[in-house]
């Protein structure tokens, strides 16, 4: 899920090296050589041949319980992690007026896409309280990516977003030009992050597999620059219960009848 800006595509593939020599030296079959370029991400989350993608938690609790396995949850050193759990950062434009969330009231939101958790579930859950009558923004605008709300944004296109901790984090260590003309306006709530996933019928056997290879490649000497340039700590082993509060947050913002952000 995160391979841009370029340094996150070329660590990633190295990441996945390690990790597919690992597995092919357990034994597993059918691991490639090289990543998978060519699906649409949500294609791979439910392809029968899945071996191991990231998926946003959202969808996750949304859609993929019970089609998918939990694997493993990245645990990432940036603002705003905390162990597996992330958070959103609510930007706007450096010269907007709007020190507060009420501020926003009635301004233009921009969203990366609406089954997105950083995006979209965290943002409406701060925004829910505040709604009235099931609205608050006077537009929202959908972007396609993180990337392009926080261009949205400083663009004048739209006058906030909420973008997740990584890509932030990421933005500003590798493309910190982009975010020159934005600051953070308050965080979300945090929850368990984007976790690693393979396919419903993998066995336990094959998941204990995946699980051993991130393991070695979190330990692996040979790998500390490739994790430095991935922010890349550790993984932490989270249960379907754990992603529960992901959606009990949609649920809250039904109850007080923002449903849908706008």
């Amino acid at each position: 899920m995160y391979v841009t800006p370029p340094p996150l595509a070329a660590g990633t593939a190295v990441f996945w090296s390690f990790l597919r020599d690992r597995l092919r030296e357990e034994g597993l079959a059918g691991v490639p050589d090289t990543l998978q370029q060519t699906l649409r991400y949500d294609e791979a989350w439910v392809h029968p041949d899945l071996l191991l993608a990231q998926t946003c938690g959202y969808p996750y609790v949304k859609r993929l319980r019970g089609k998918v396995r939990l694997v493993a949850t990245p645990v990432y050193s940036l603002p705003g992690c905390d162990g597996p759990n992330t958070c959103s950062f609510i930007v706007v434009r450096n010269d907007t007026q709007a020190f507060s969330l009420e501020d926003l009231r009635g301004t233009r939101a921009a969203i990366n896409d609406p089954n997105s958790n950083s995006g979209v579930n965290l943002f409406r859950a701060a925004i829910a309280p505040l709604a009235k009558d099931g609205r608050f923004f006077s537009s929202v605008v959908e972007t396609g990516g993180h990337g392009n709300s926080i261009d949205a944004v400083t663009a004048g296109r739209a006058d906030v977003a909420a973008i997740d901790c990584i890509t932030y984090g990421n933005t500003l260590r590798f493309d910190p030009e982009r975010l020159s003309g934005i600051r953070v306006l308050a965080e979300t709530v945090k929850g368990p992050g984007l976790p690693f996933i393979t396919r419903a019928d993998a066995s336990d056997a094959e998941v204990a597999i995946l699980r051993q290879a991130l393991r070695q490649a979190i330990a692996d000497p040979s790998l500390a620059e490739t994790r430095e340039t991935l922010s890349l700590k550790d993984v932490a082993f989270l249960s379907d219960a754990d992603y529960e509060p992901l959606a009990e947050l949609e649920r809250n913002a039904r109850r007080l009848d923002y449903p849908v952000i706008g």
